[in-house]
C-alpha cells in the first residue's frame, strides 16, 4: 500500500534478478552483467528473499531473477510470477477516473460530495484525493502493520466504509490543497467514487477499461480472496522471533489503494499503454503527469521523478505485506523497468544495488 518508487529501499522489500529471454540488437543496450551483479547484490543482502524484473531498453527486452521463490527451497523465482503489486492499483484506478472525466462524467475540480454527498470533508475536490493534497489522514498508520499484530488481523475482511472511518474519525493532516502528504485513504475515496460514476464495482471498471482491452490475463482484482493463484514467490515476516509466510492475507484491508495482483508481463503493457496515450484523451493524459508546487513529484496517480542522472521517469511503486513492487517508464517509453521483490525475514541492507540498477536501466 505505501509508495516506494525510485526512492528508498527497506529491509524488507526490494529485488535482484537472472537474465533470460532474447534480445533484438540495439545500439545501446543495458549490460545484462551490471544489472545481474545489482540484482544479485541486493539478494545476497538479506534484503529480499527474492527478486523478477523486466527491462526494457529501445528493442531490447529480457527478463530477470535473482534469489529464491521460498525459504526452505533452492526454486527460483518464476520469471513471470504473480505478485501483490500493492499501490501500483492506484495507476490503474486512476486510469479509469481520467477515462471518466474525459466522457464528462466527472469535473476533476469539483468537490468530492458532489458526488458522494456527506462522504468527506466538503473543501475537498477529485483532483485533490488523487494527488493526495485532500489533507485526509493515511488510515494506515492506524493499522496494527507491524508483523506480530498484523497476524492477528491478516484474513480480516475490511469494508471501504470501515477502512474511510478511520480517516475520517480524525481530523484533516492540514487544509485541503496546501501541502501534499501520500494517504492511501485517498484512493479509497477514488474507489468509491469510481463505483458512483460507473454504478458497478470499482473492479469490474477497471477490468472492463483496462484489463480486457489490454489482455492483461495475469491481473486481478482479488476482494477477499487471500491467495495468489499461479506460480509465484513467497514472502515472509518475522512473527515471535520466527520466520512466517505472510504470502496470504485478505487484500481487503488495501482495496482501491493497493489490492492488486500482476506480473511484470502485465504491468510492463500497462505502462506502455499508458505512456503512449492509448488508455486517455490528450487532455486527461497532461492531467495525470501534471505536477504543481504543492505536488512537485506527484500527478494524479502517478509519480513523476527525475533521476541523478537527469532522466525523467512516470511510473509508480507499491508496498503490501510480503511484496515490494516498482513500474518505471521514461517519458517516451523506449525505457522501462518492472519489479517485485519478495520481503526476507531479515534485515538487510542492499547498500547502492538499487541506484546501481537504475543507473543502468535509465541513465
Amino acid at each position: 500500500m505505501g509508495i516506494r518508487l525510485v526512492a528508498t529501499v527497506t529491509a524488507a522489500s526490494l529485488l535482484a534478478l537472472t537474465t533470460a529471454g532474447t534480445a533484438l540488437a540495439d545500439e545501446r543496450s543495458v549490460d545484462r552483467t551490471v544489472v545481474q551483479q545489482a540484482l544479485d547484490q541486493i539478494a545476497q543482502s538479506g534484503a529480499a528473499l527474492g527478486v523478477q524484473a523486466r527491462v526494457t531498453d529501445g528493442r531490447q527486452r529480457f527478463t530477470a531473477r535473482s534469489g529464491k521463490a521460498e525459504l526452505n527451497s533452492n526454486q527460483p523465482v518464476p520469471e513471470n510470477g504473480r505478485f501483490r503489486v500493492g499501490s501500483i492499483t492506484k495507476t490503474f484506478v486512476s486510469t479509469v477516473m481520467l477515462q471518466l472525466a474525459g466522457e464528462g462524467k466527472v469535473d476533476l475540480d469539483a468537490p468530492v460530495v458532489r458526488y458522494l454527498p456527506g462522504l468527506i470533508d466538503q473543501r475537498i475536490t477529485v483532483r485533490q484525493v488523487m494527488q493526495h493534497t485532500s489533507g485526509l489522514y493515511n488510515y494506515t498508520d492506524a493499522l496494527p502493520l507491524n508483523p506480530d499484530e498484523f497476524e492477528q488481523i491478516r484474513y480480516k475482511h475490511w469494508s471501504p466504509q470501515e477502512l474511510l472511518a478511520i480517516s475520517t474519525s480524525k481530523p484533516l493532516d492540514f487544509e485541503p490543497g496546501t501541502k501534499w502528504n501520500y494517504s492511501n485513504t485517498n484512493y479509497i475515496v477514488v474507489g468509491l467514487l469510481v463505483e458512483k460514476l460507473t454504478g458497478k464495482p470499482y473492479e469490474r471498471a477497471v477490468e472492463q477499461r483496462i484489463l480486457k482491452p489490454l489482455h492483461l490475463n495475469d491481473t486481478e482484482v482479488p476482494g477477499d480472496n487471500p491467495n495468489i493463484r499461479g506460480p509465484h514467490a513467497h514472502g515472509y515476516v518475522t512473527v515471535n522471533g520466527k520466520p512466517s509466510d505472510i504470502t496470504r492475507i485478505n487484500p481487503s484491508v488495501a482495496w482501491s489503494a493497493g489490492e492488486m495482483i500482476s506480473t511484470t508481463r502485465d504491468l510492463d503493457t500497462f505502462v506502455d499503454a499508458l505512456a503512449d496515450g492509448k488508455l486517455l484523451k490528450p487532455a486527461q493524459q497532461q492531467e495525470m503527469s501534471k505536477t504543481t508546487a504543492v505536488s512537485p513529484e506527484y500527478g494524479l496517480g502517478l509519480q513523476v521523478r527525475t533521476l541523478p542522472c537527469g532522466t525523467k521517469v512516470l511510473g509508480h511503486g507499491g508496498g503490501i505485506p510480503g511484496y515490494s513492487s516498482e513500474m518505471m517508464t521514461t517519458t517516451d517509453t523506449k525505457k522501462r523497468l518492472e519489479l517485485s521483490a519478495t520481503s526476507a525475514p531479515t534485515a538487510g541492507n542492499p547498500g547502492d544495488a538499487l541506484q546501481k540498477l537504475l543507473t543502468e536501466v535509465f541513465c
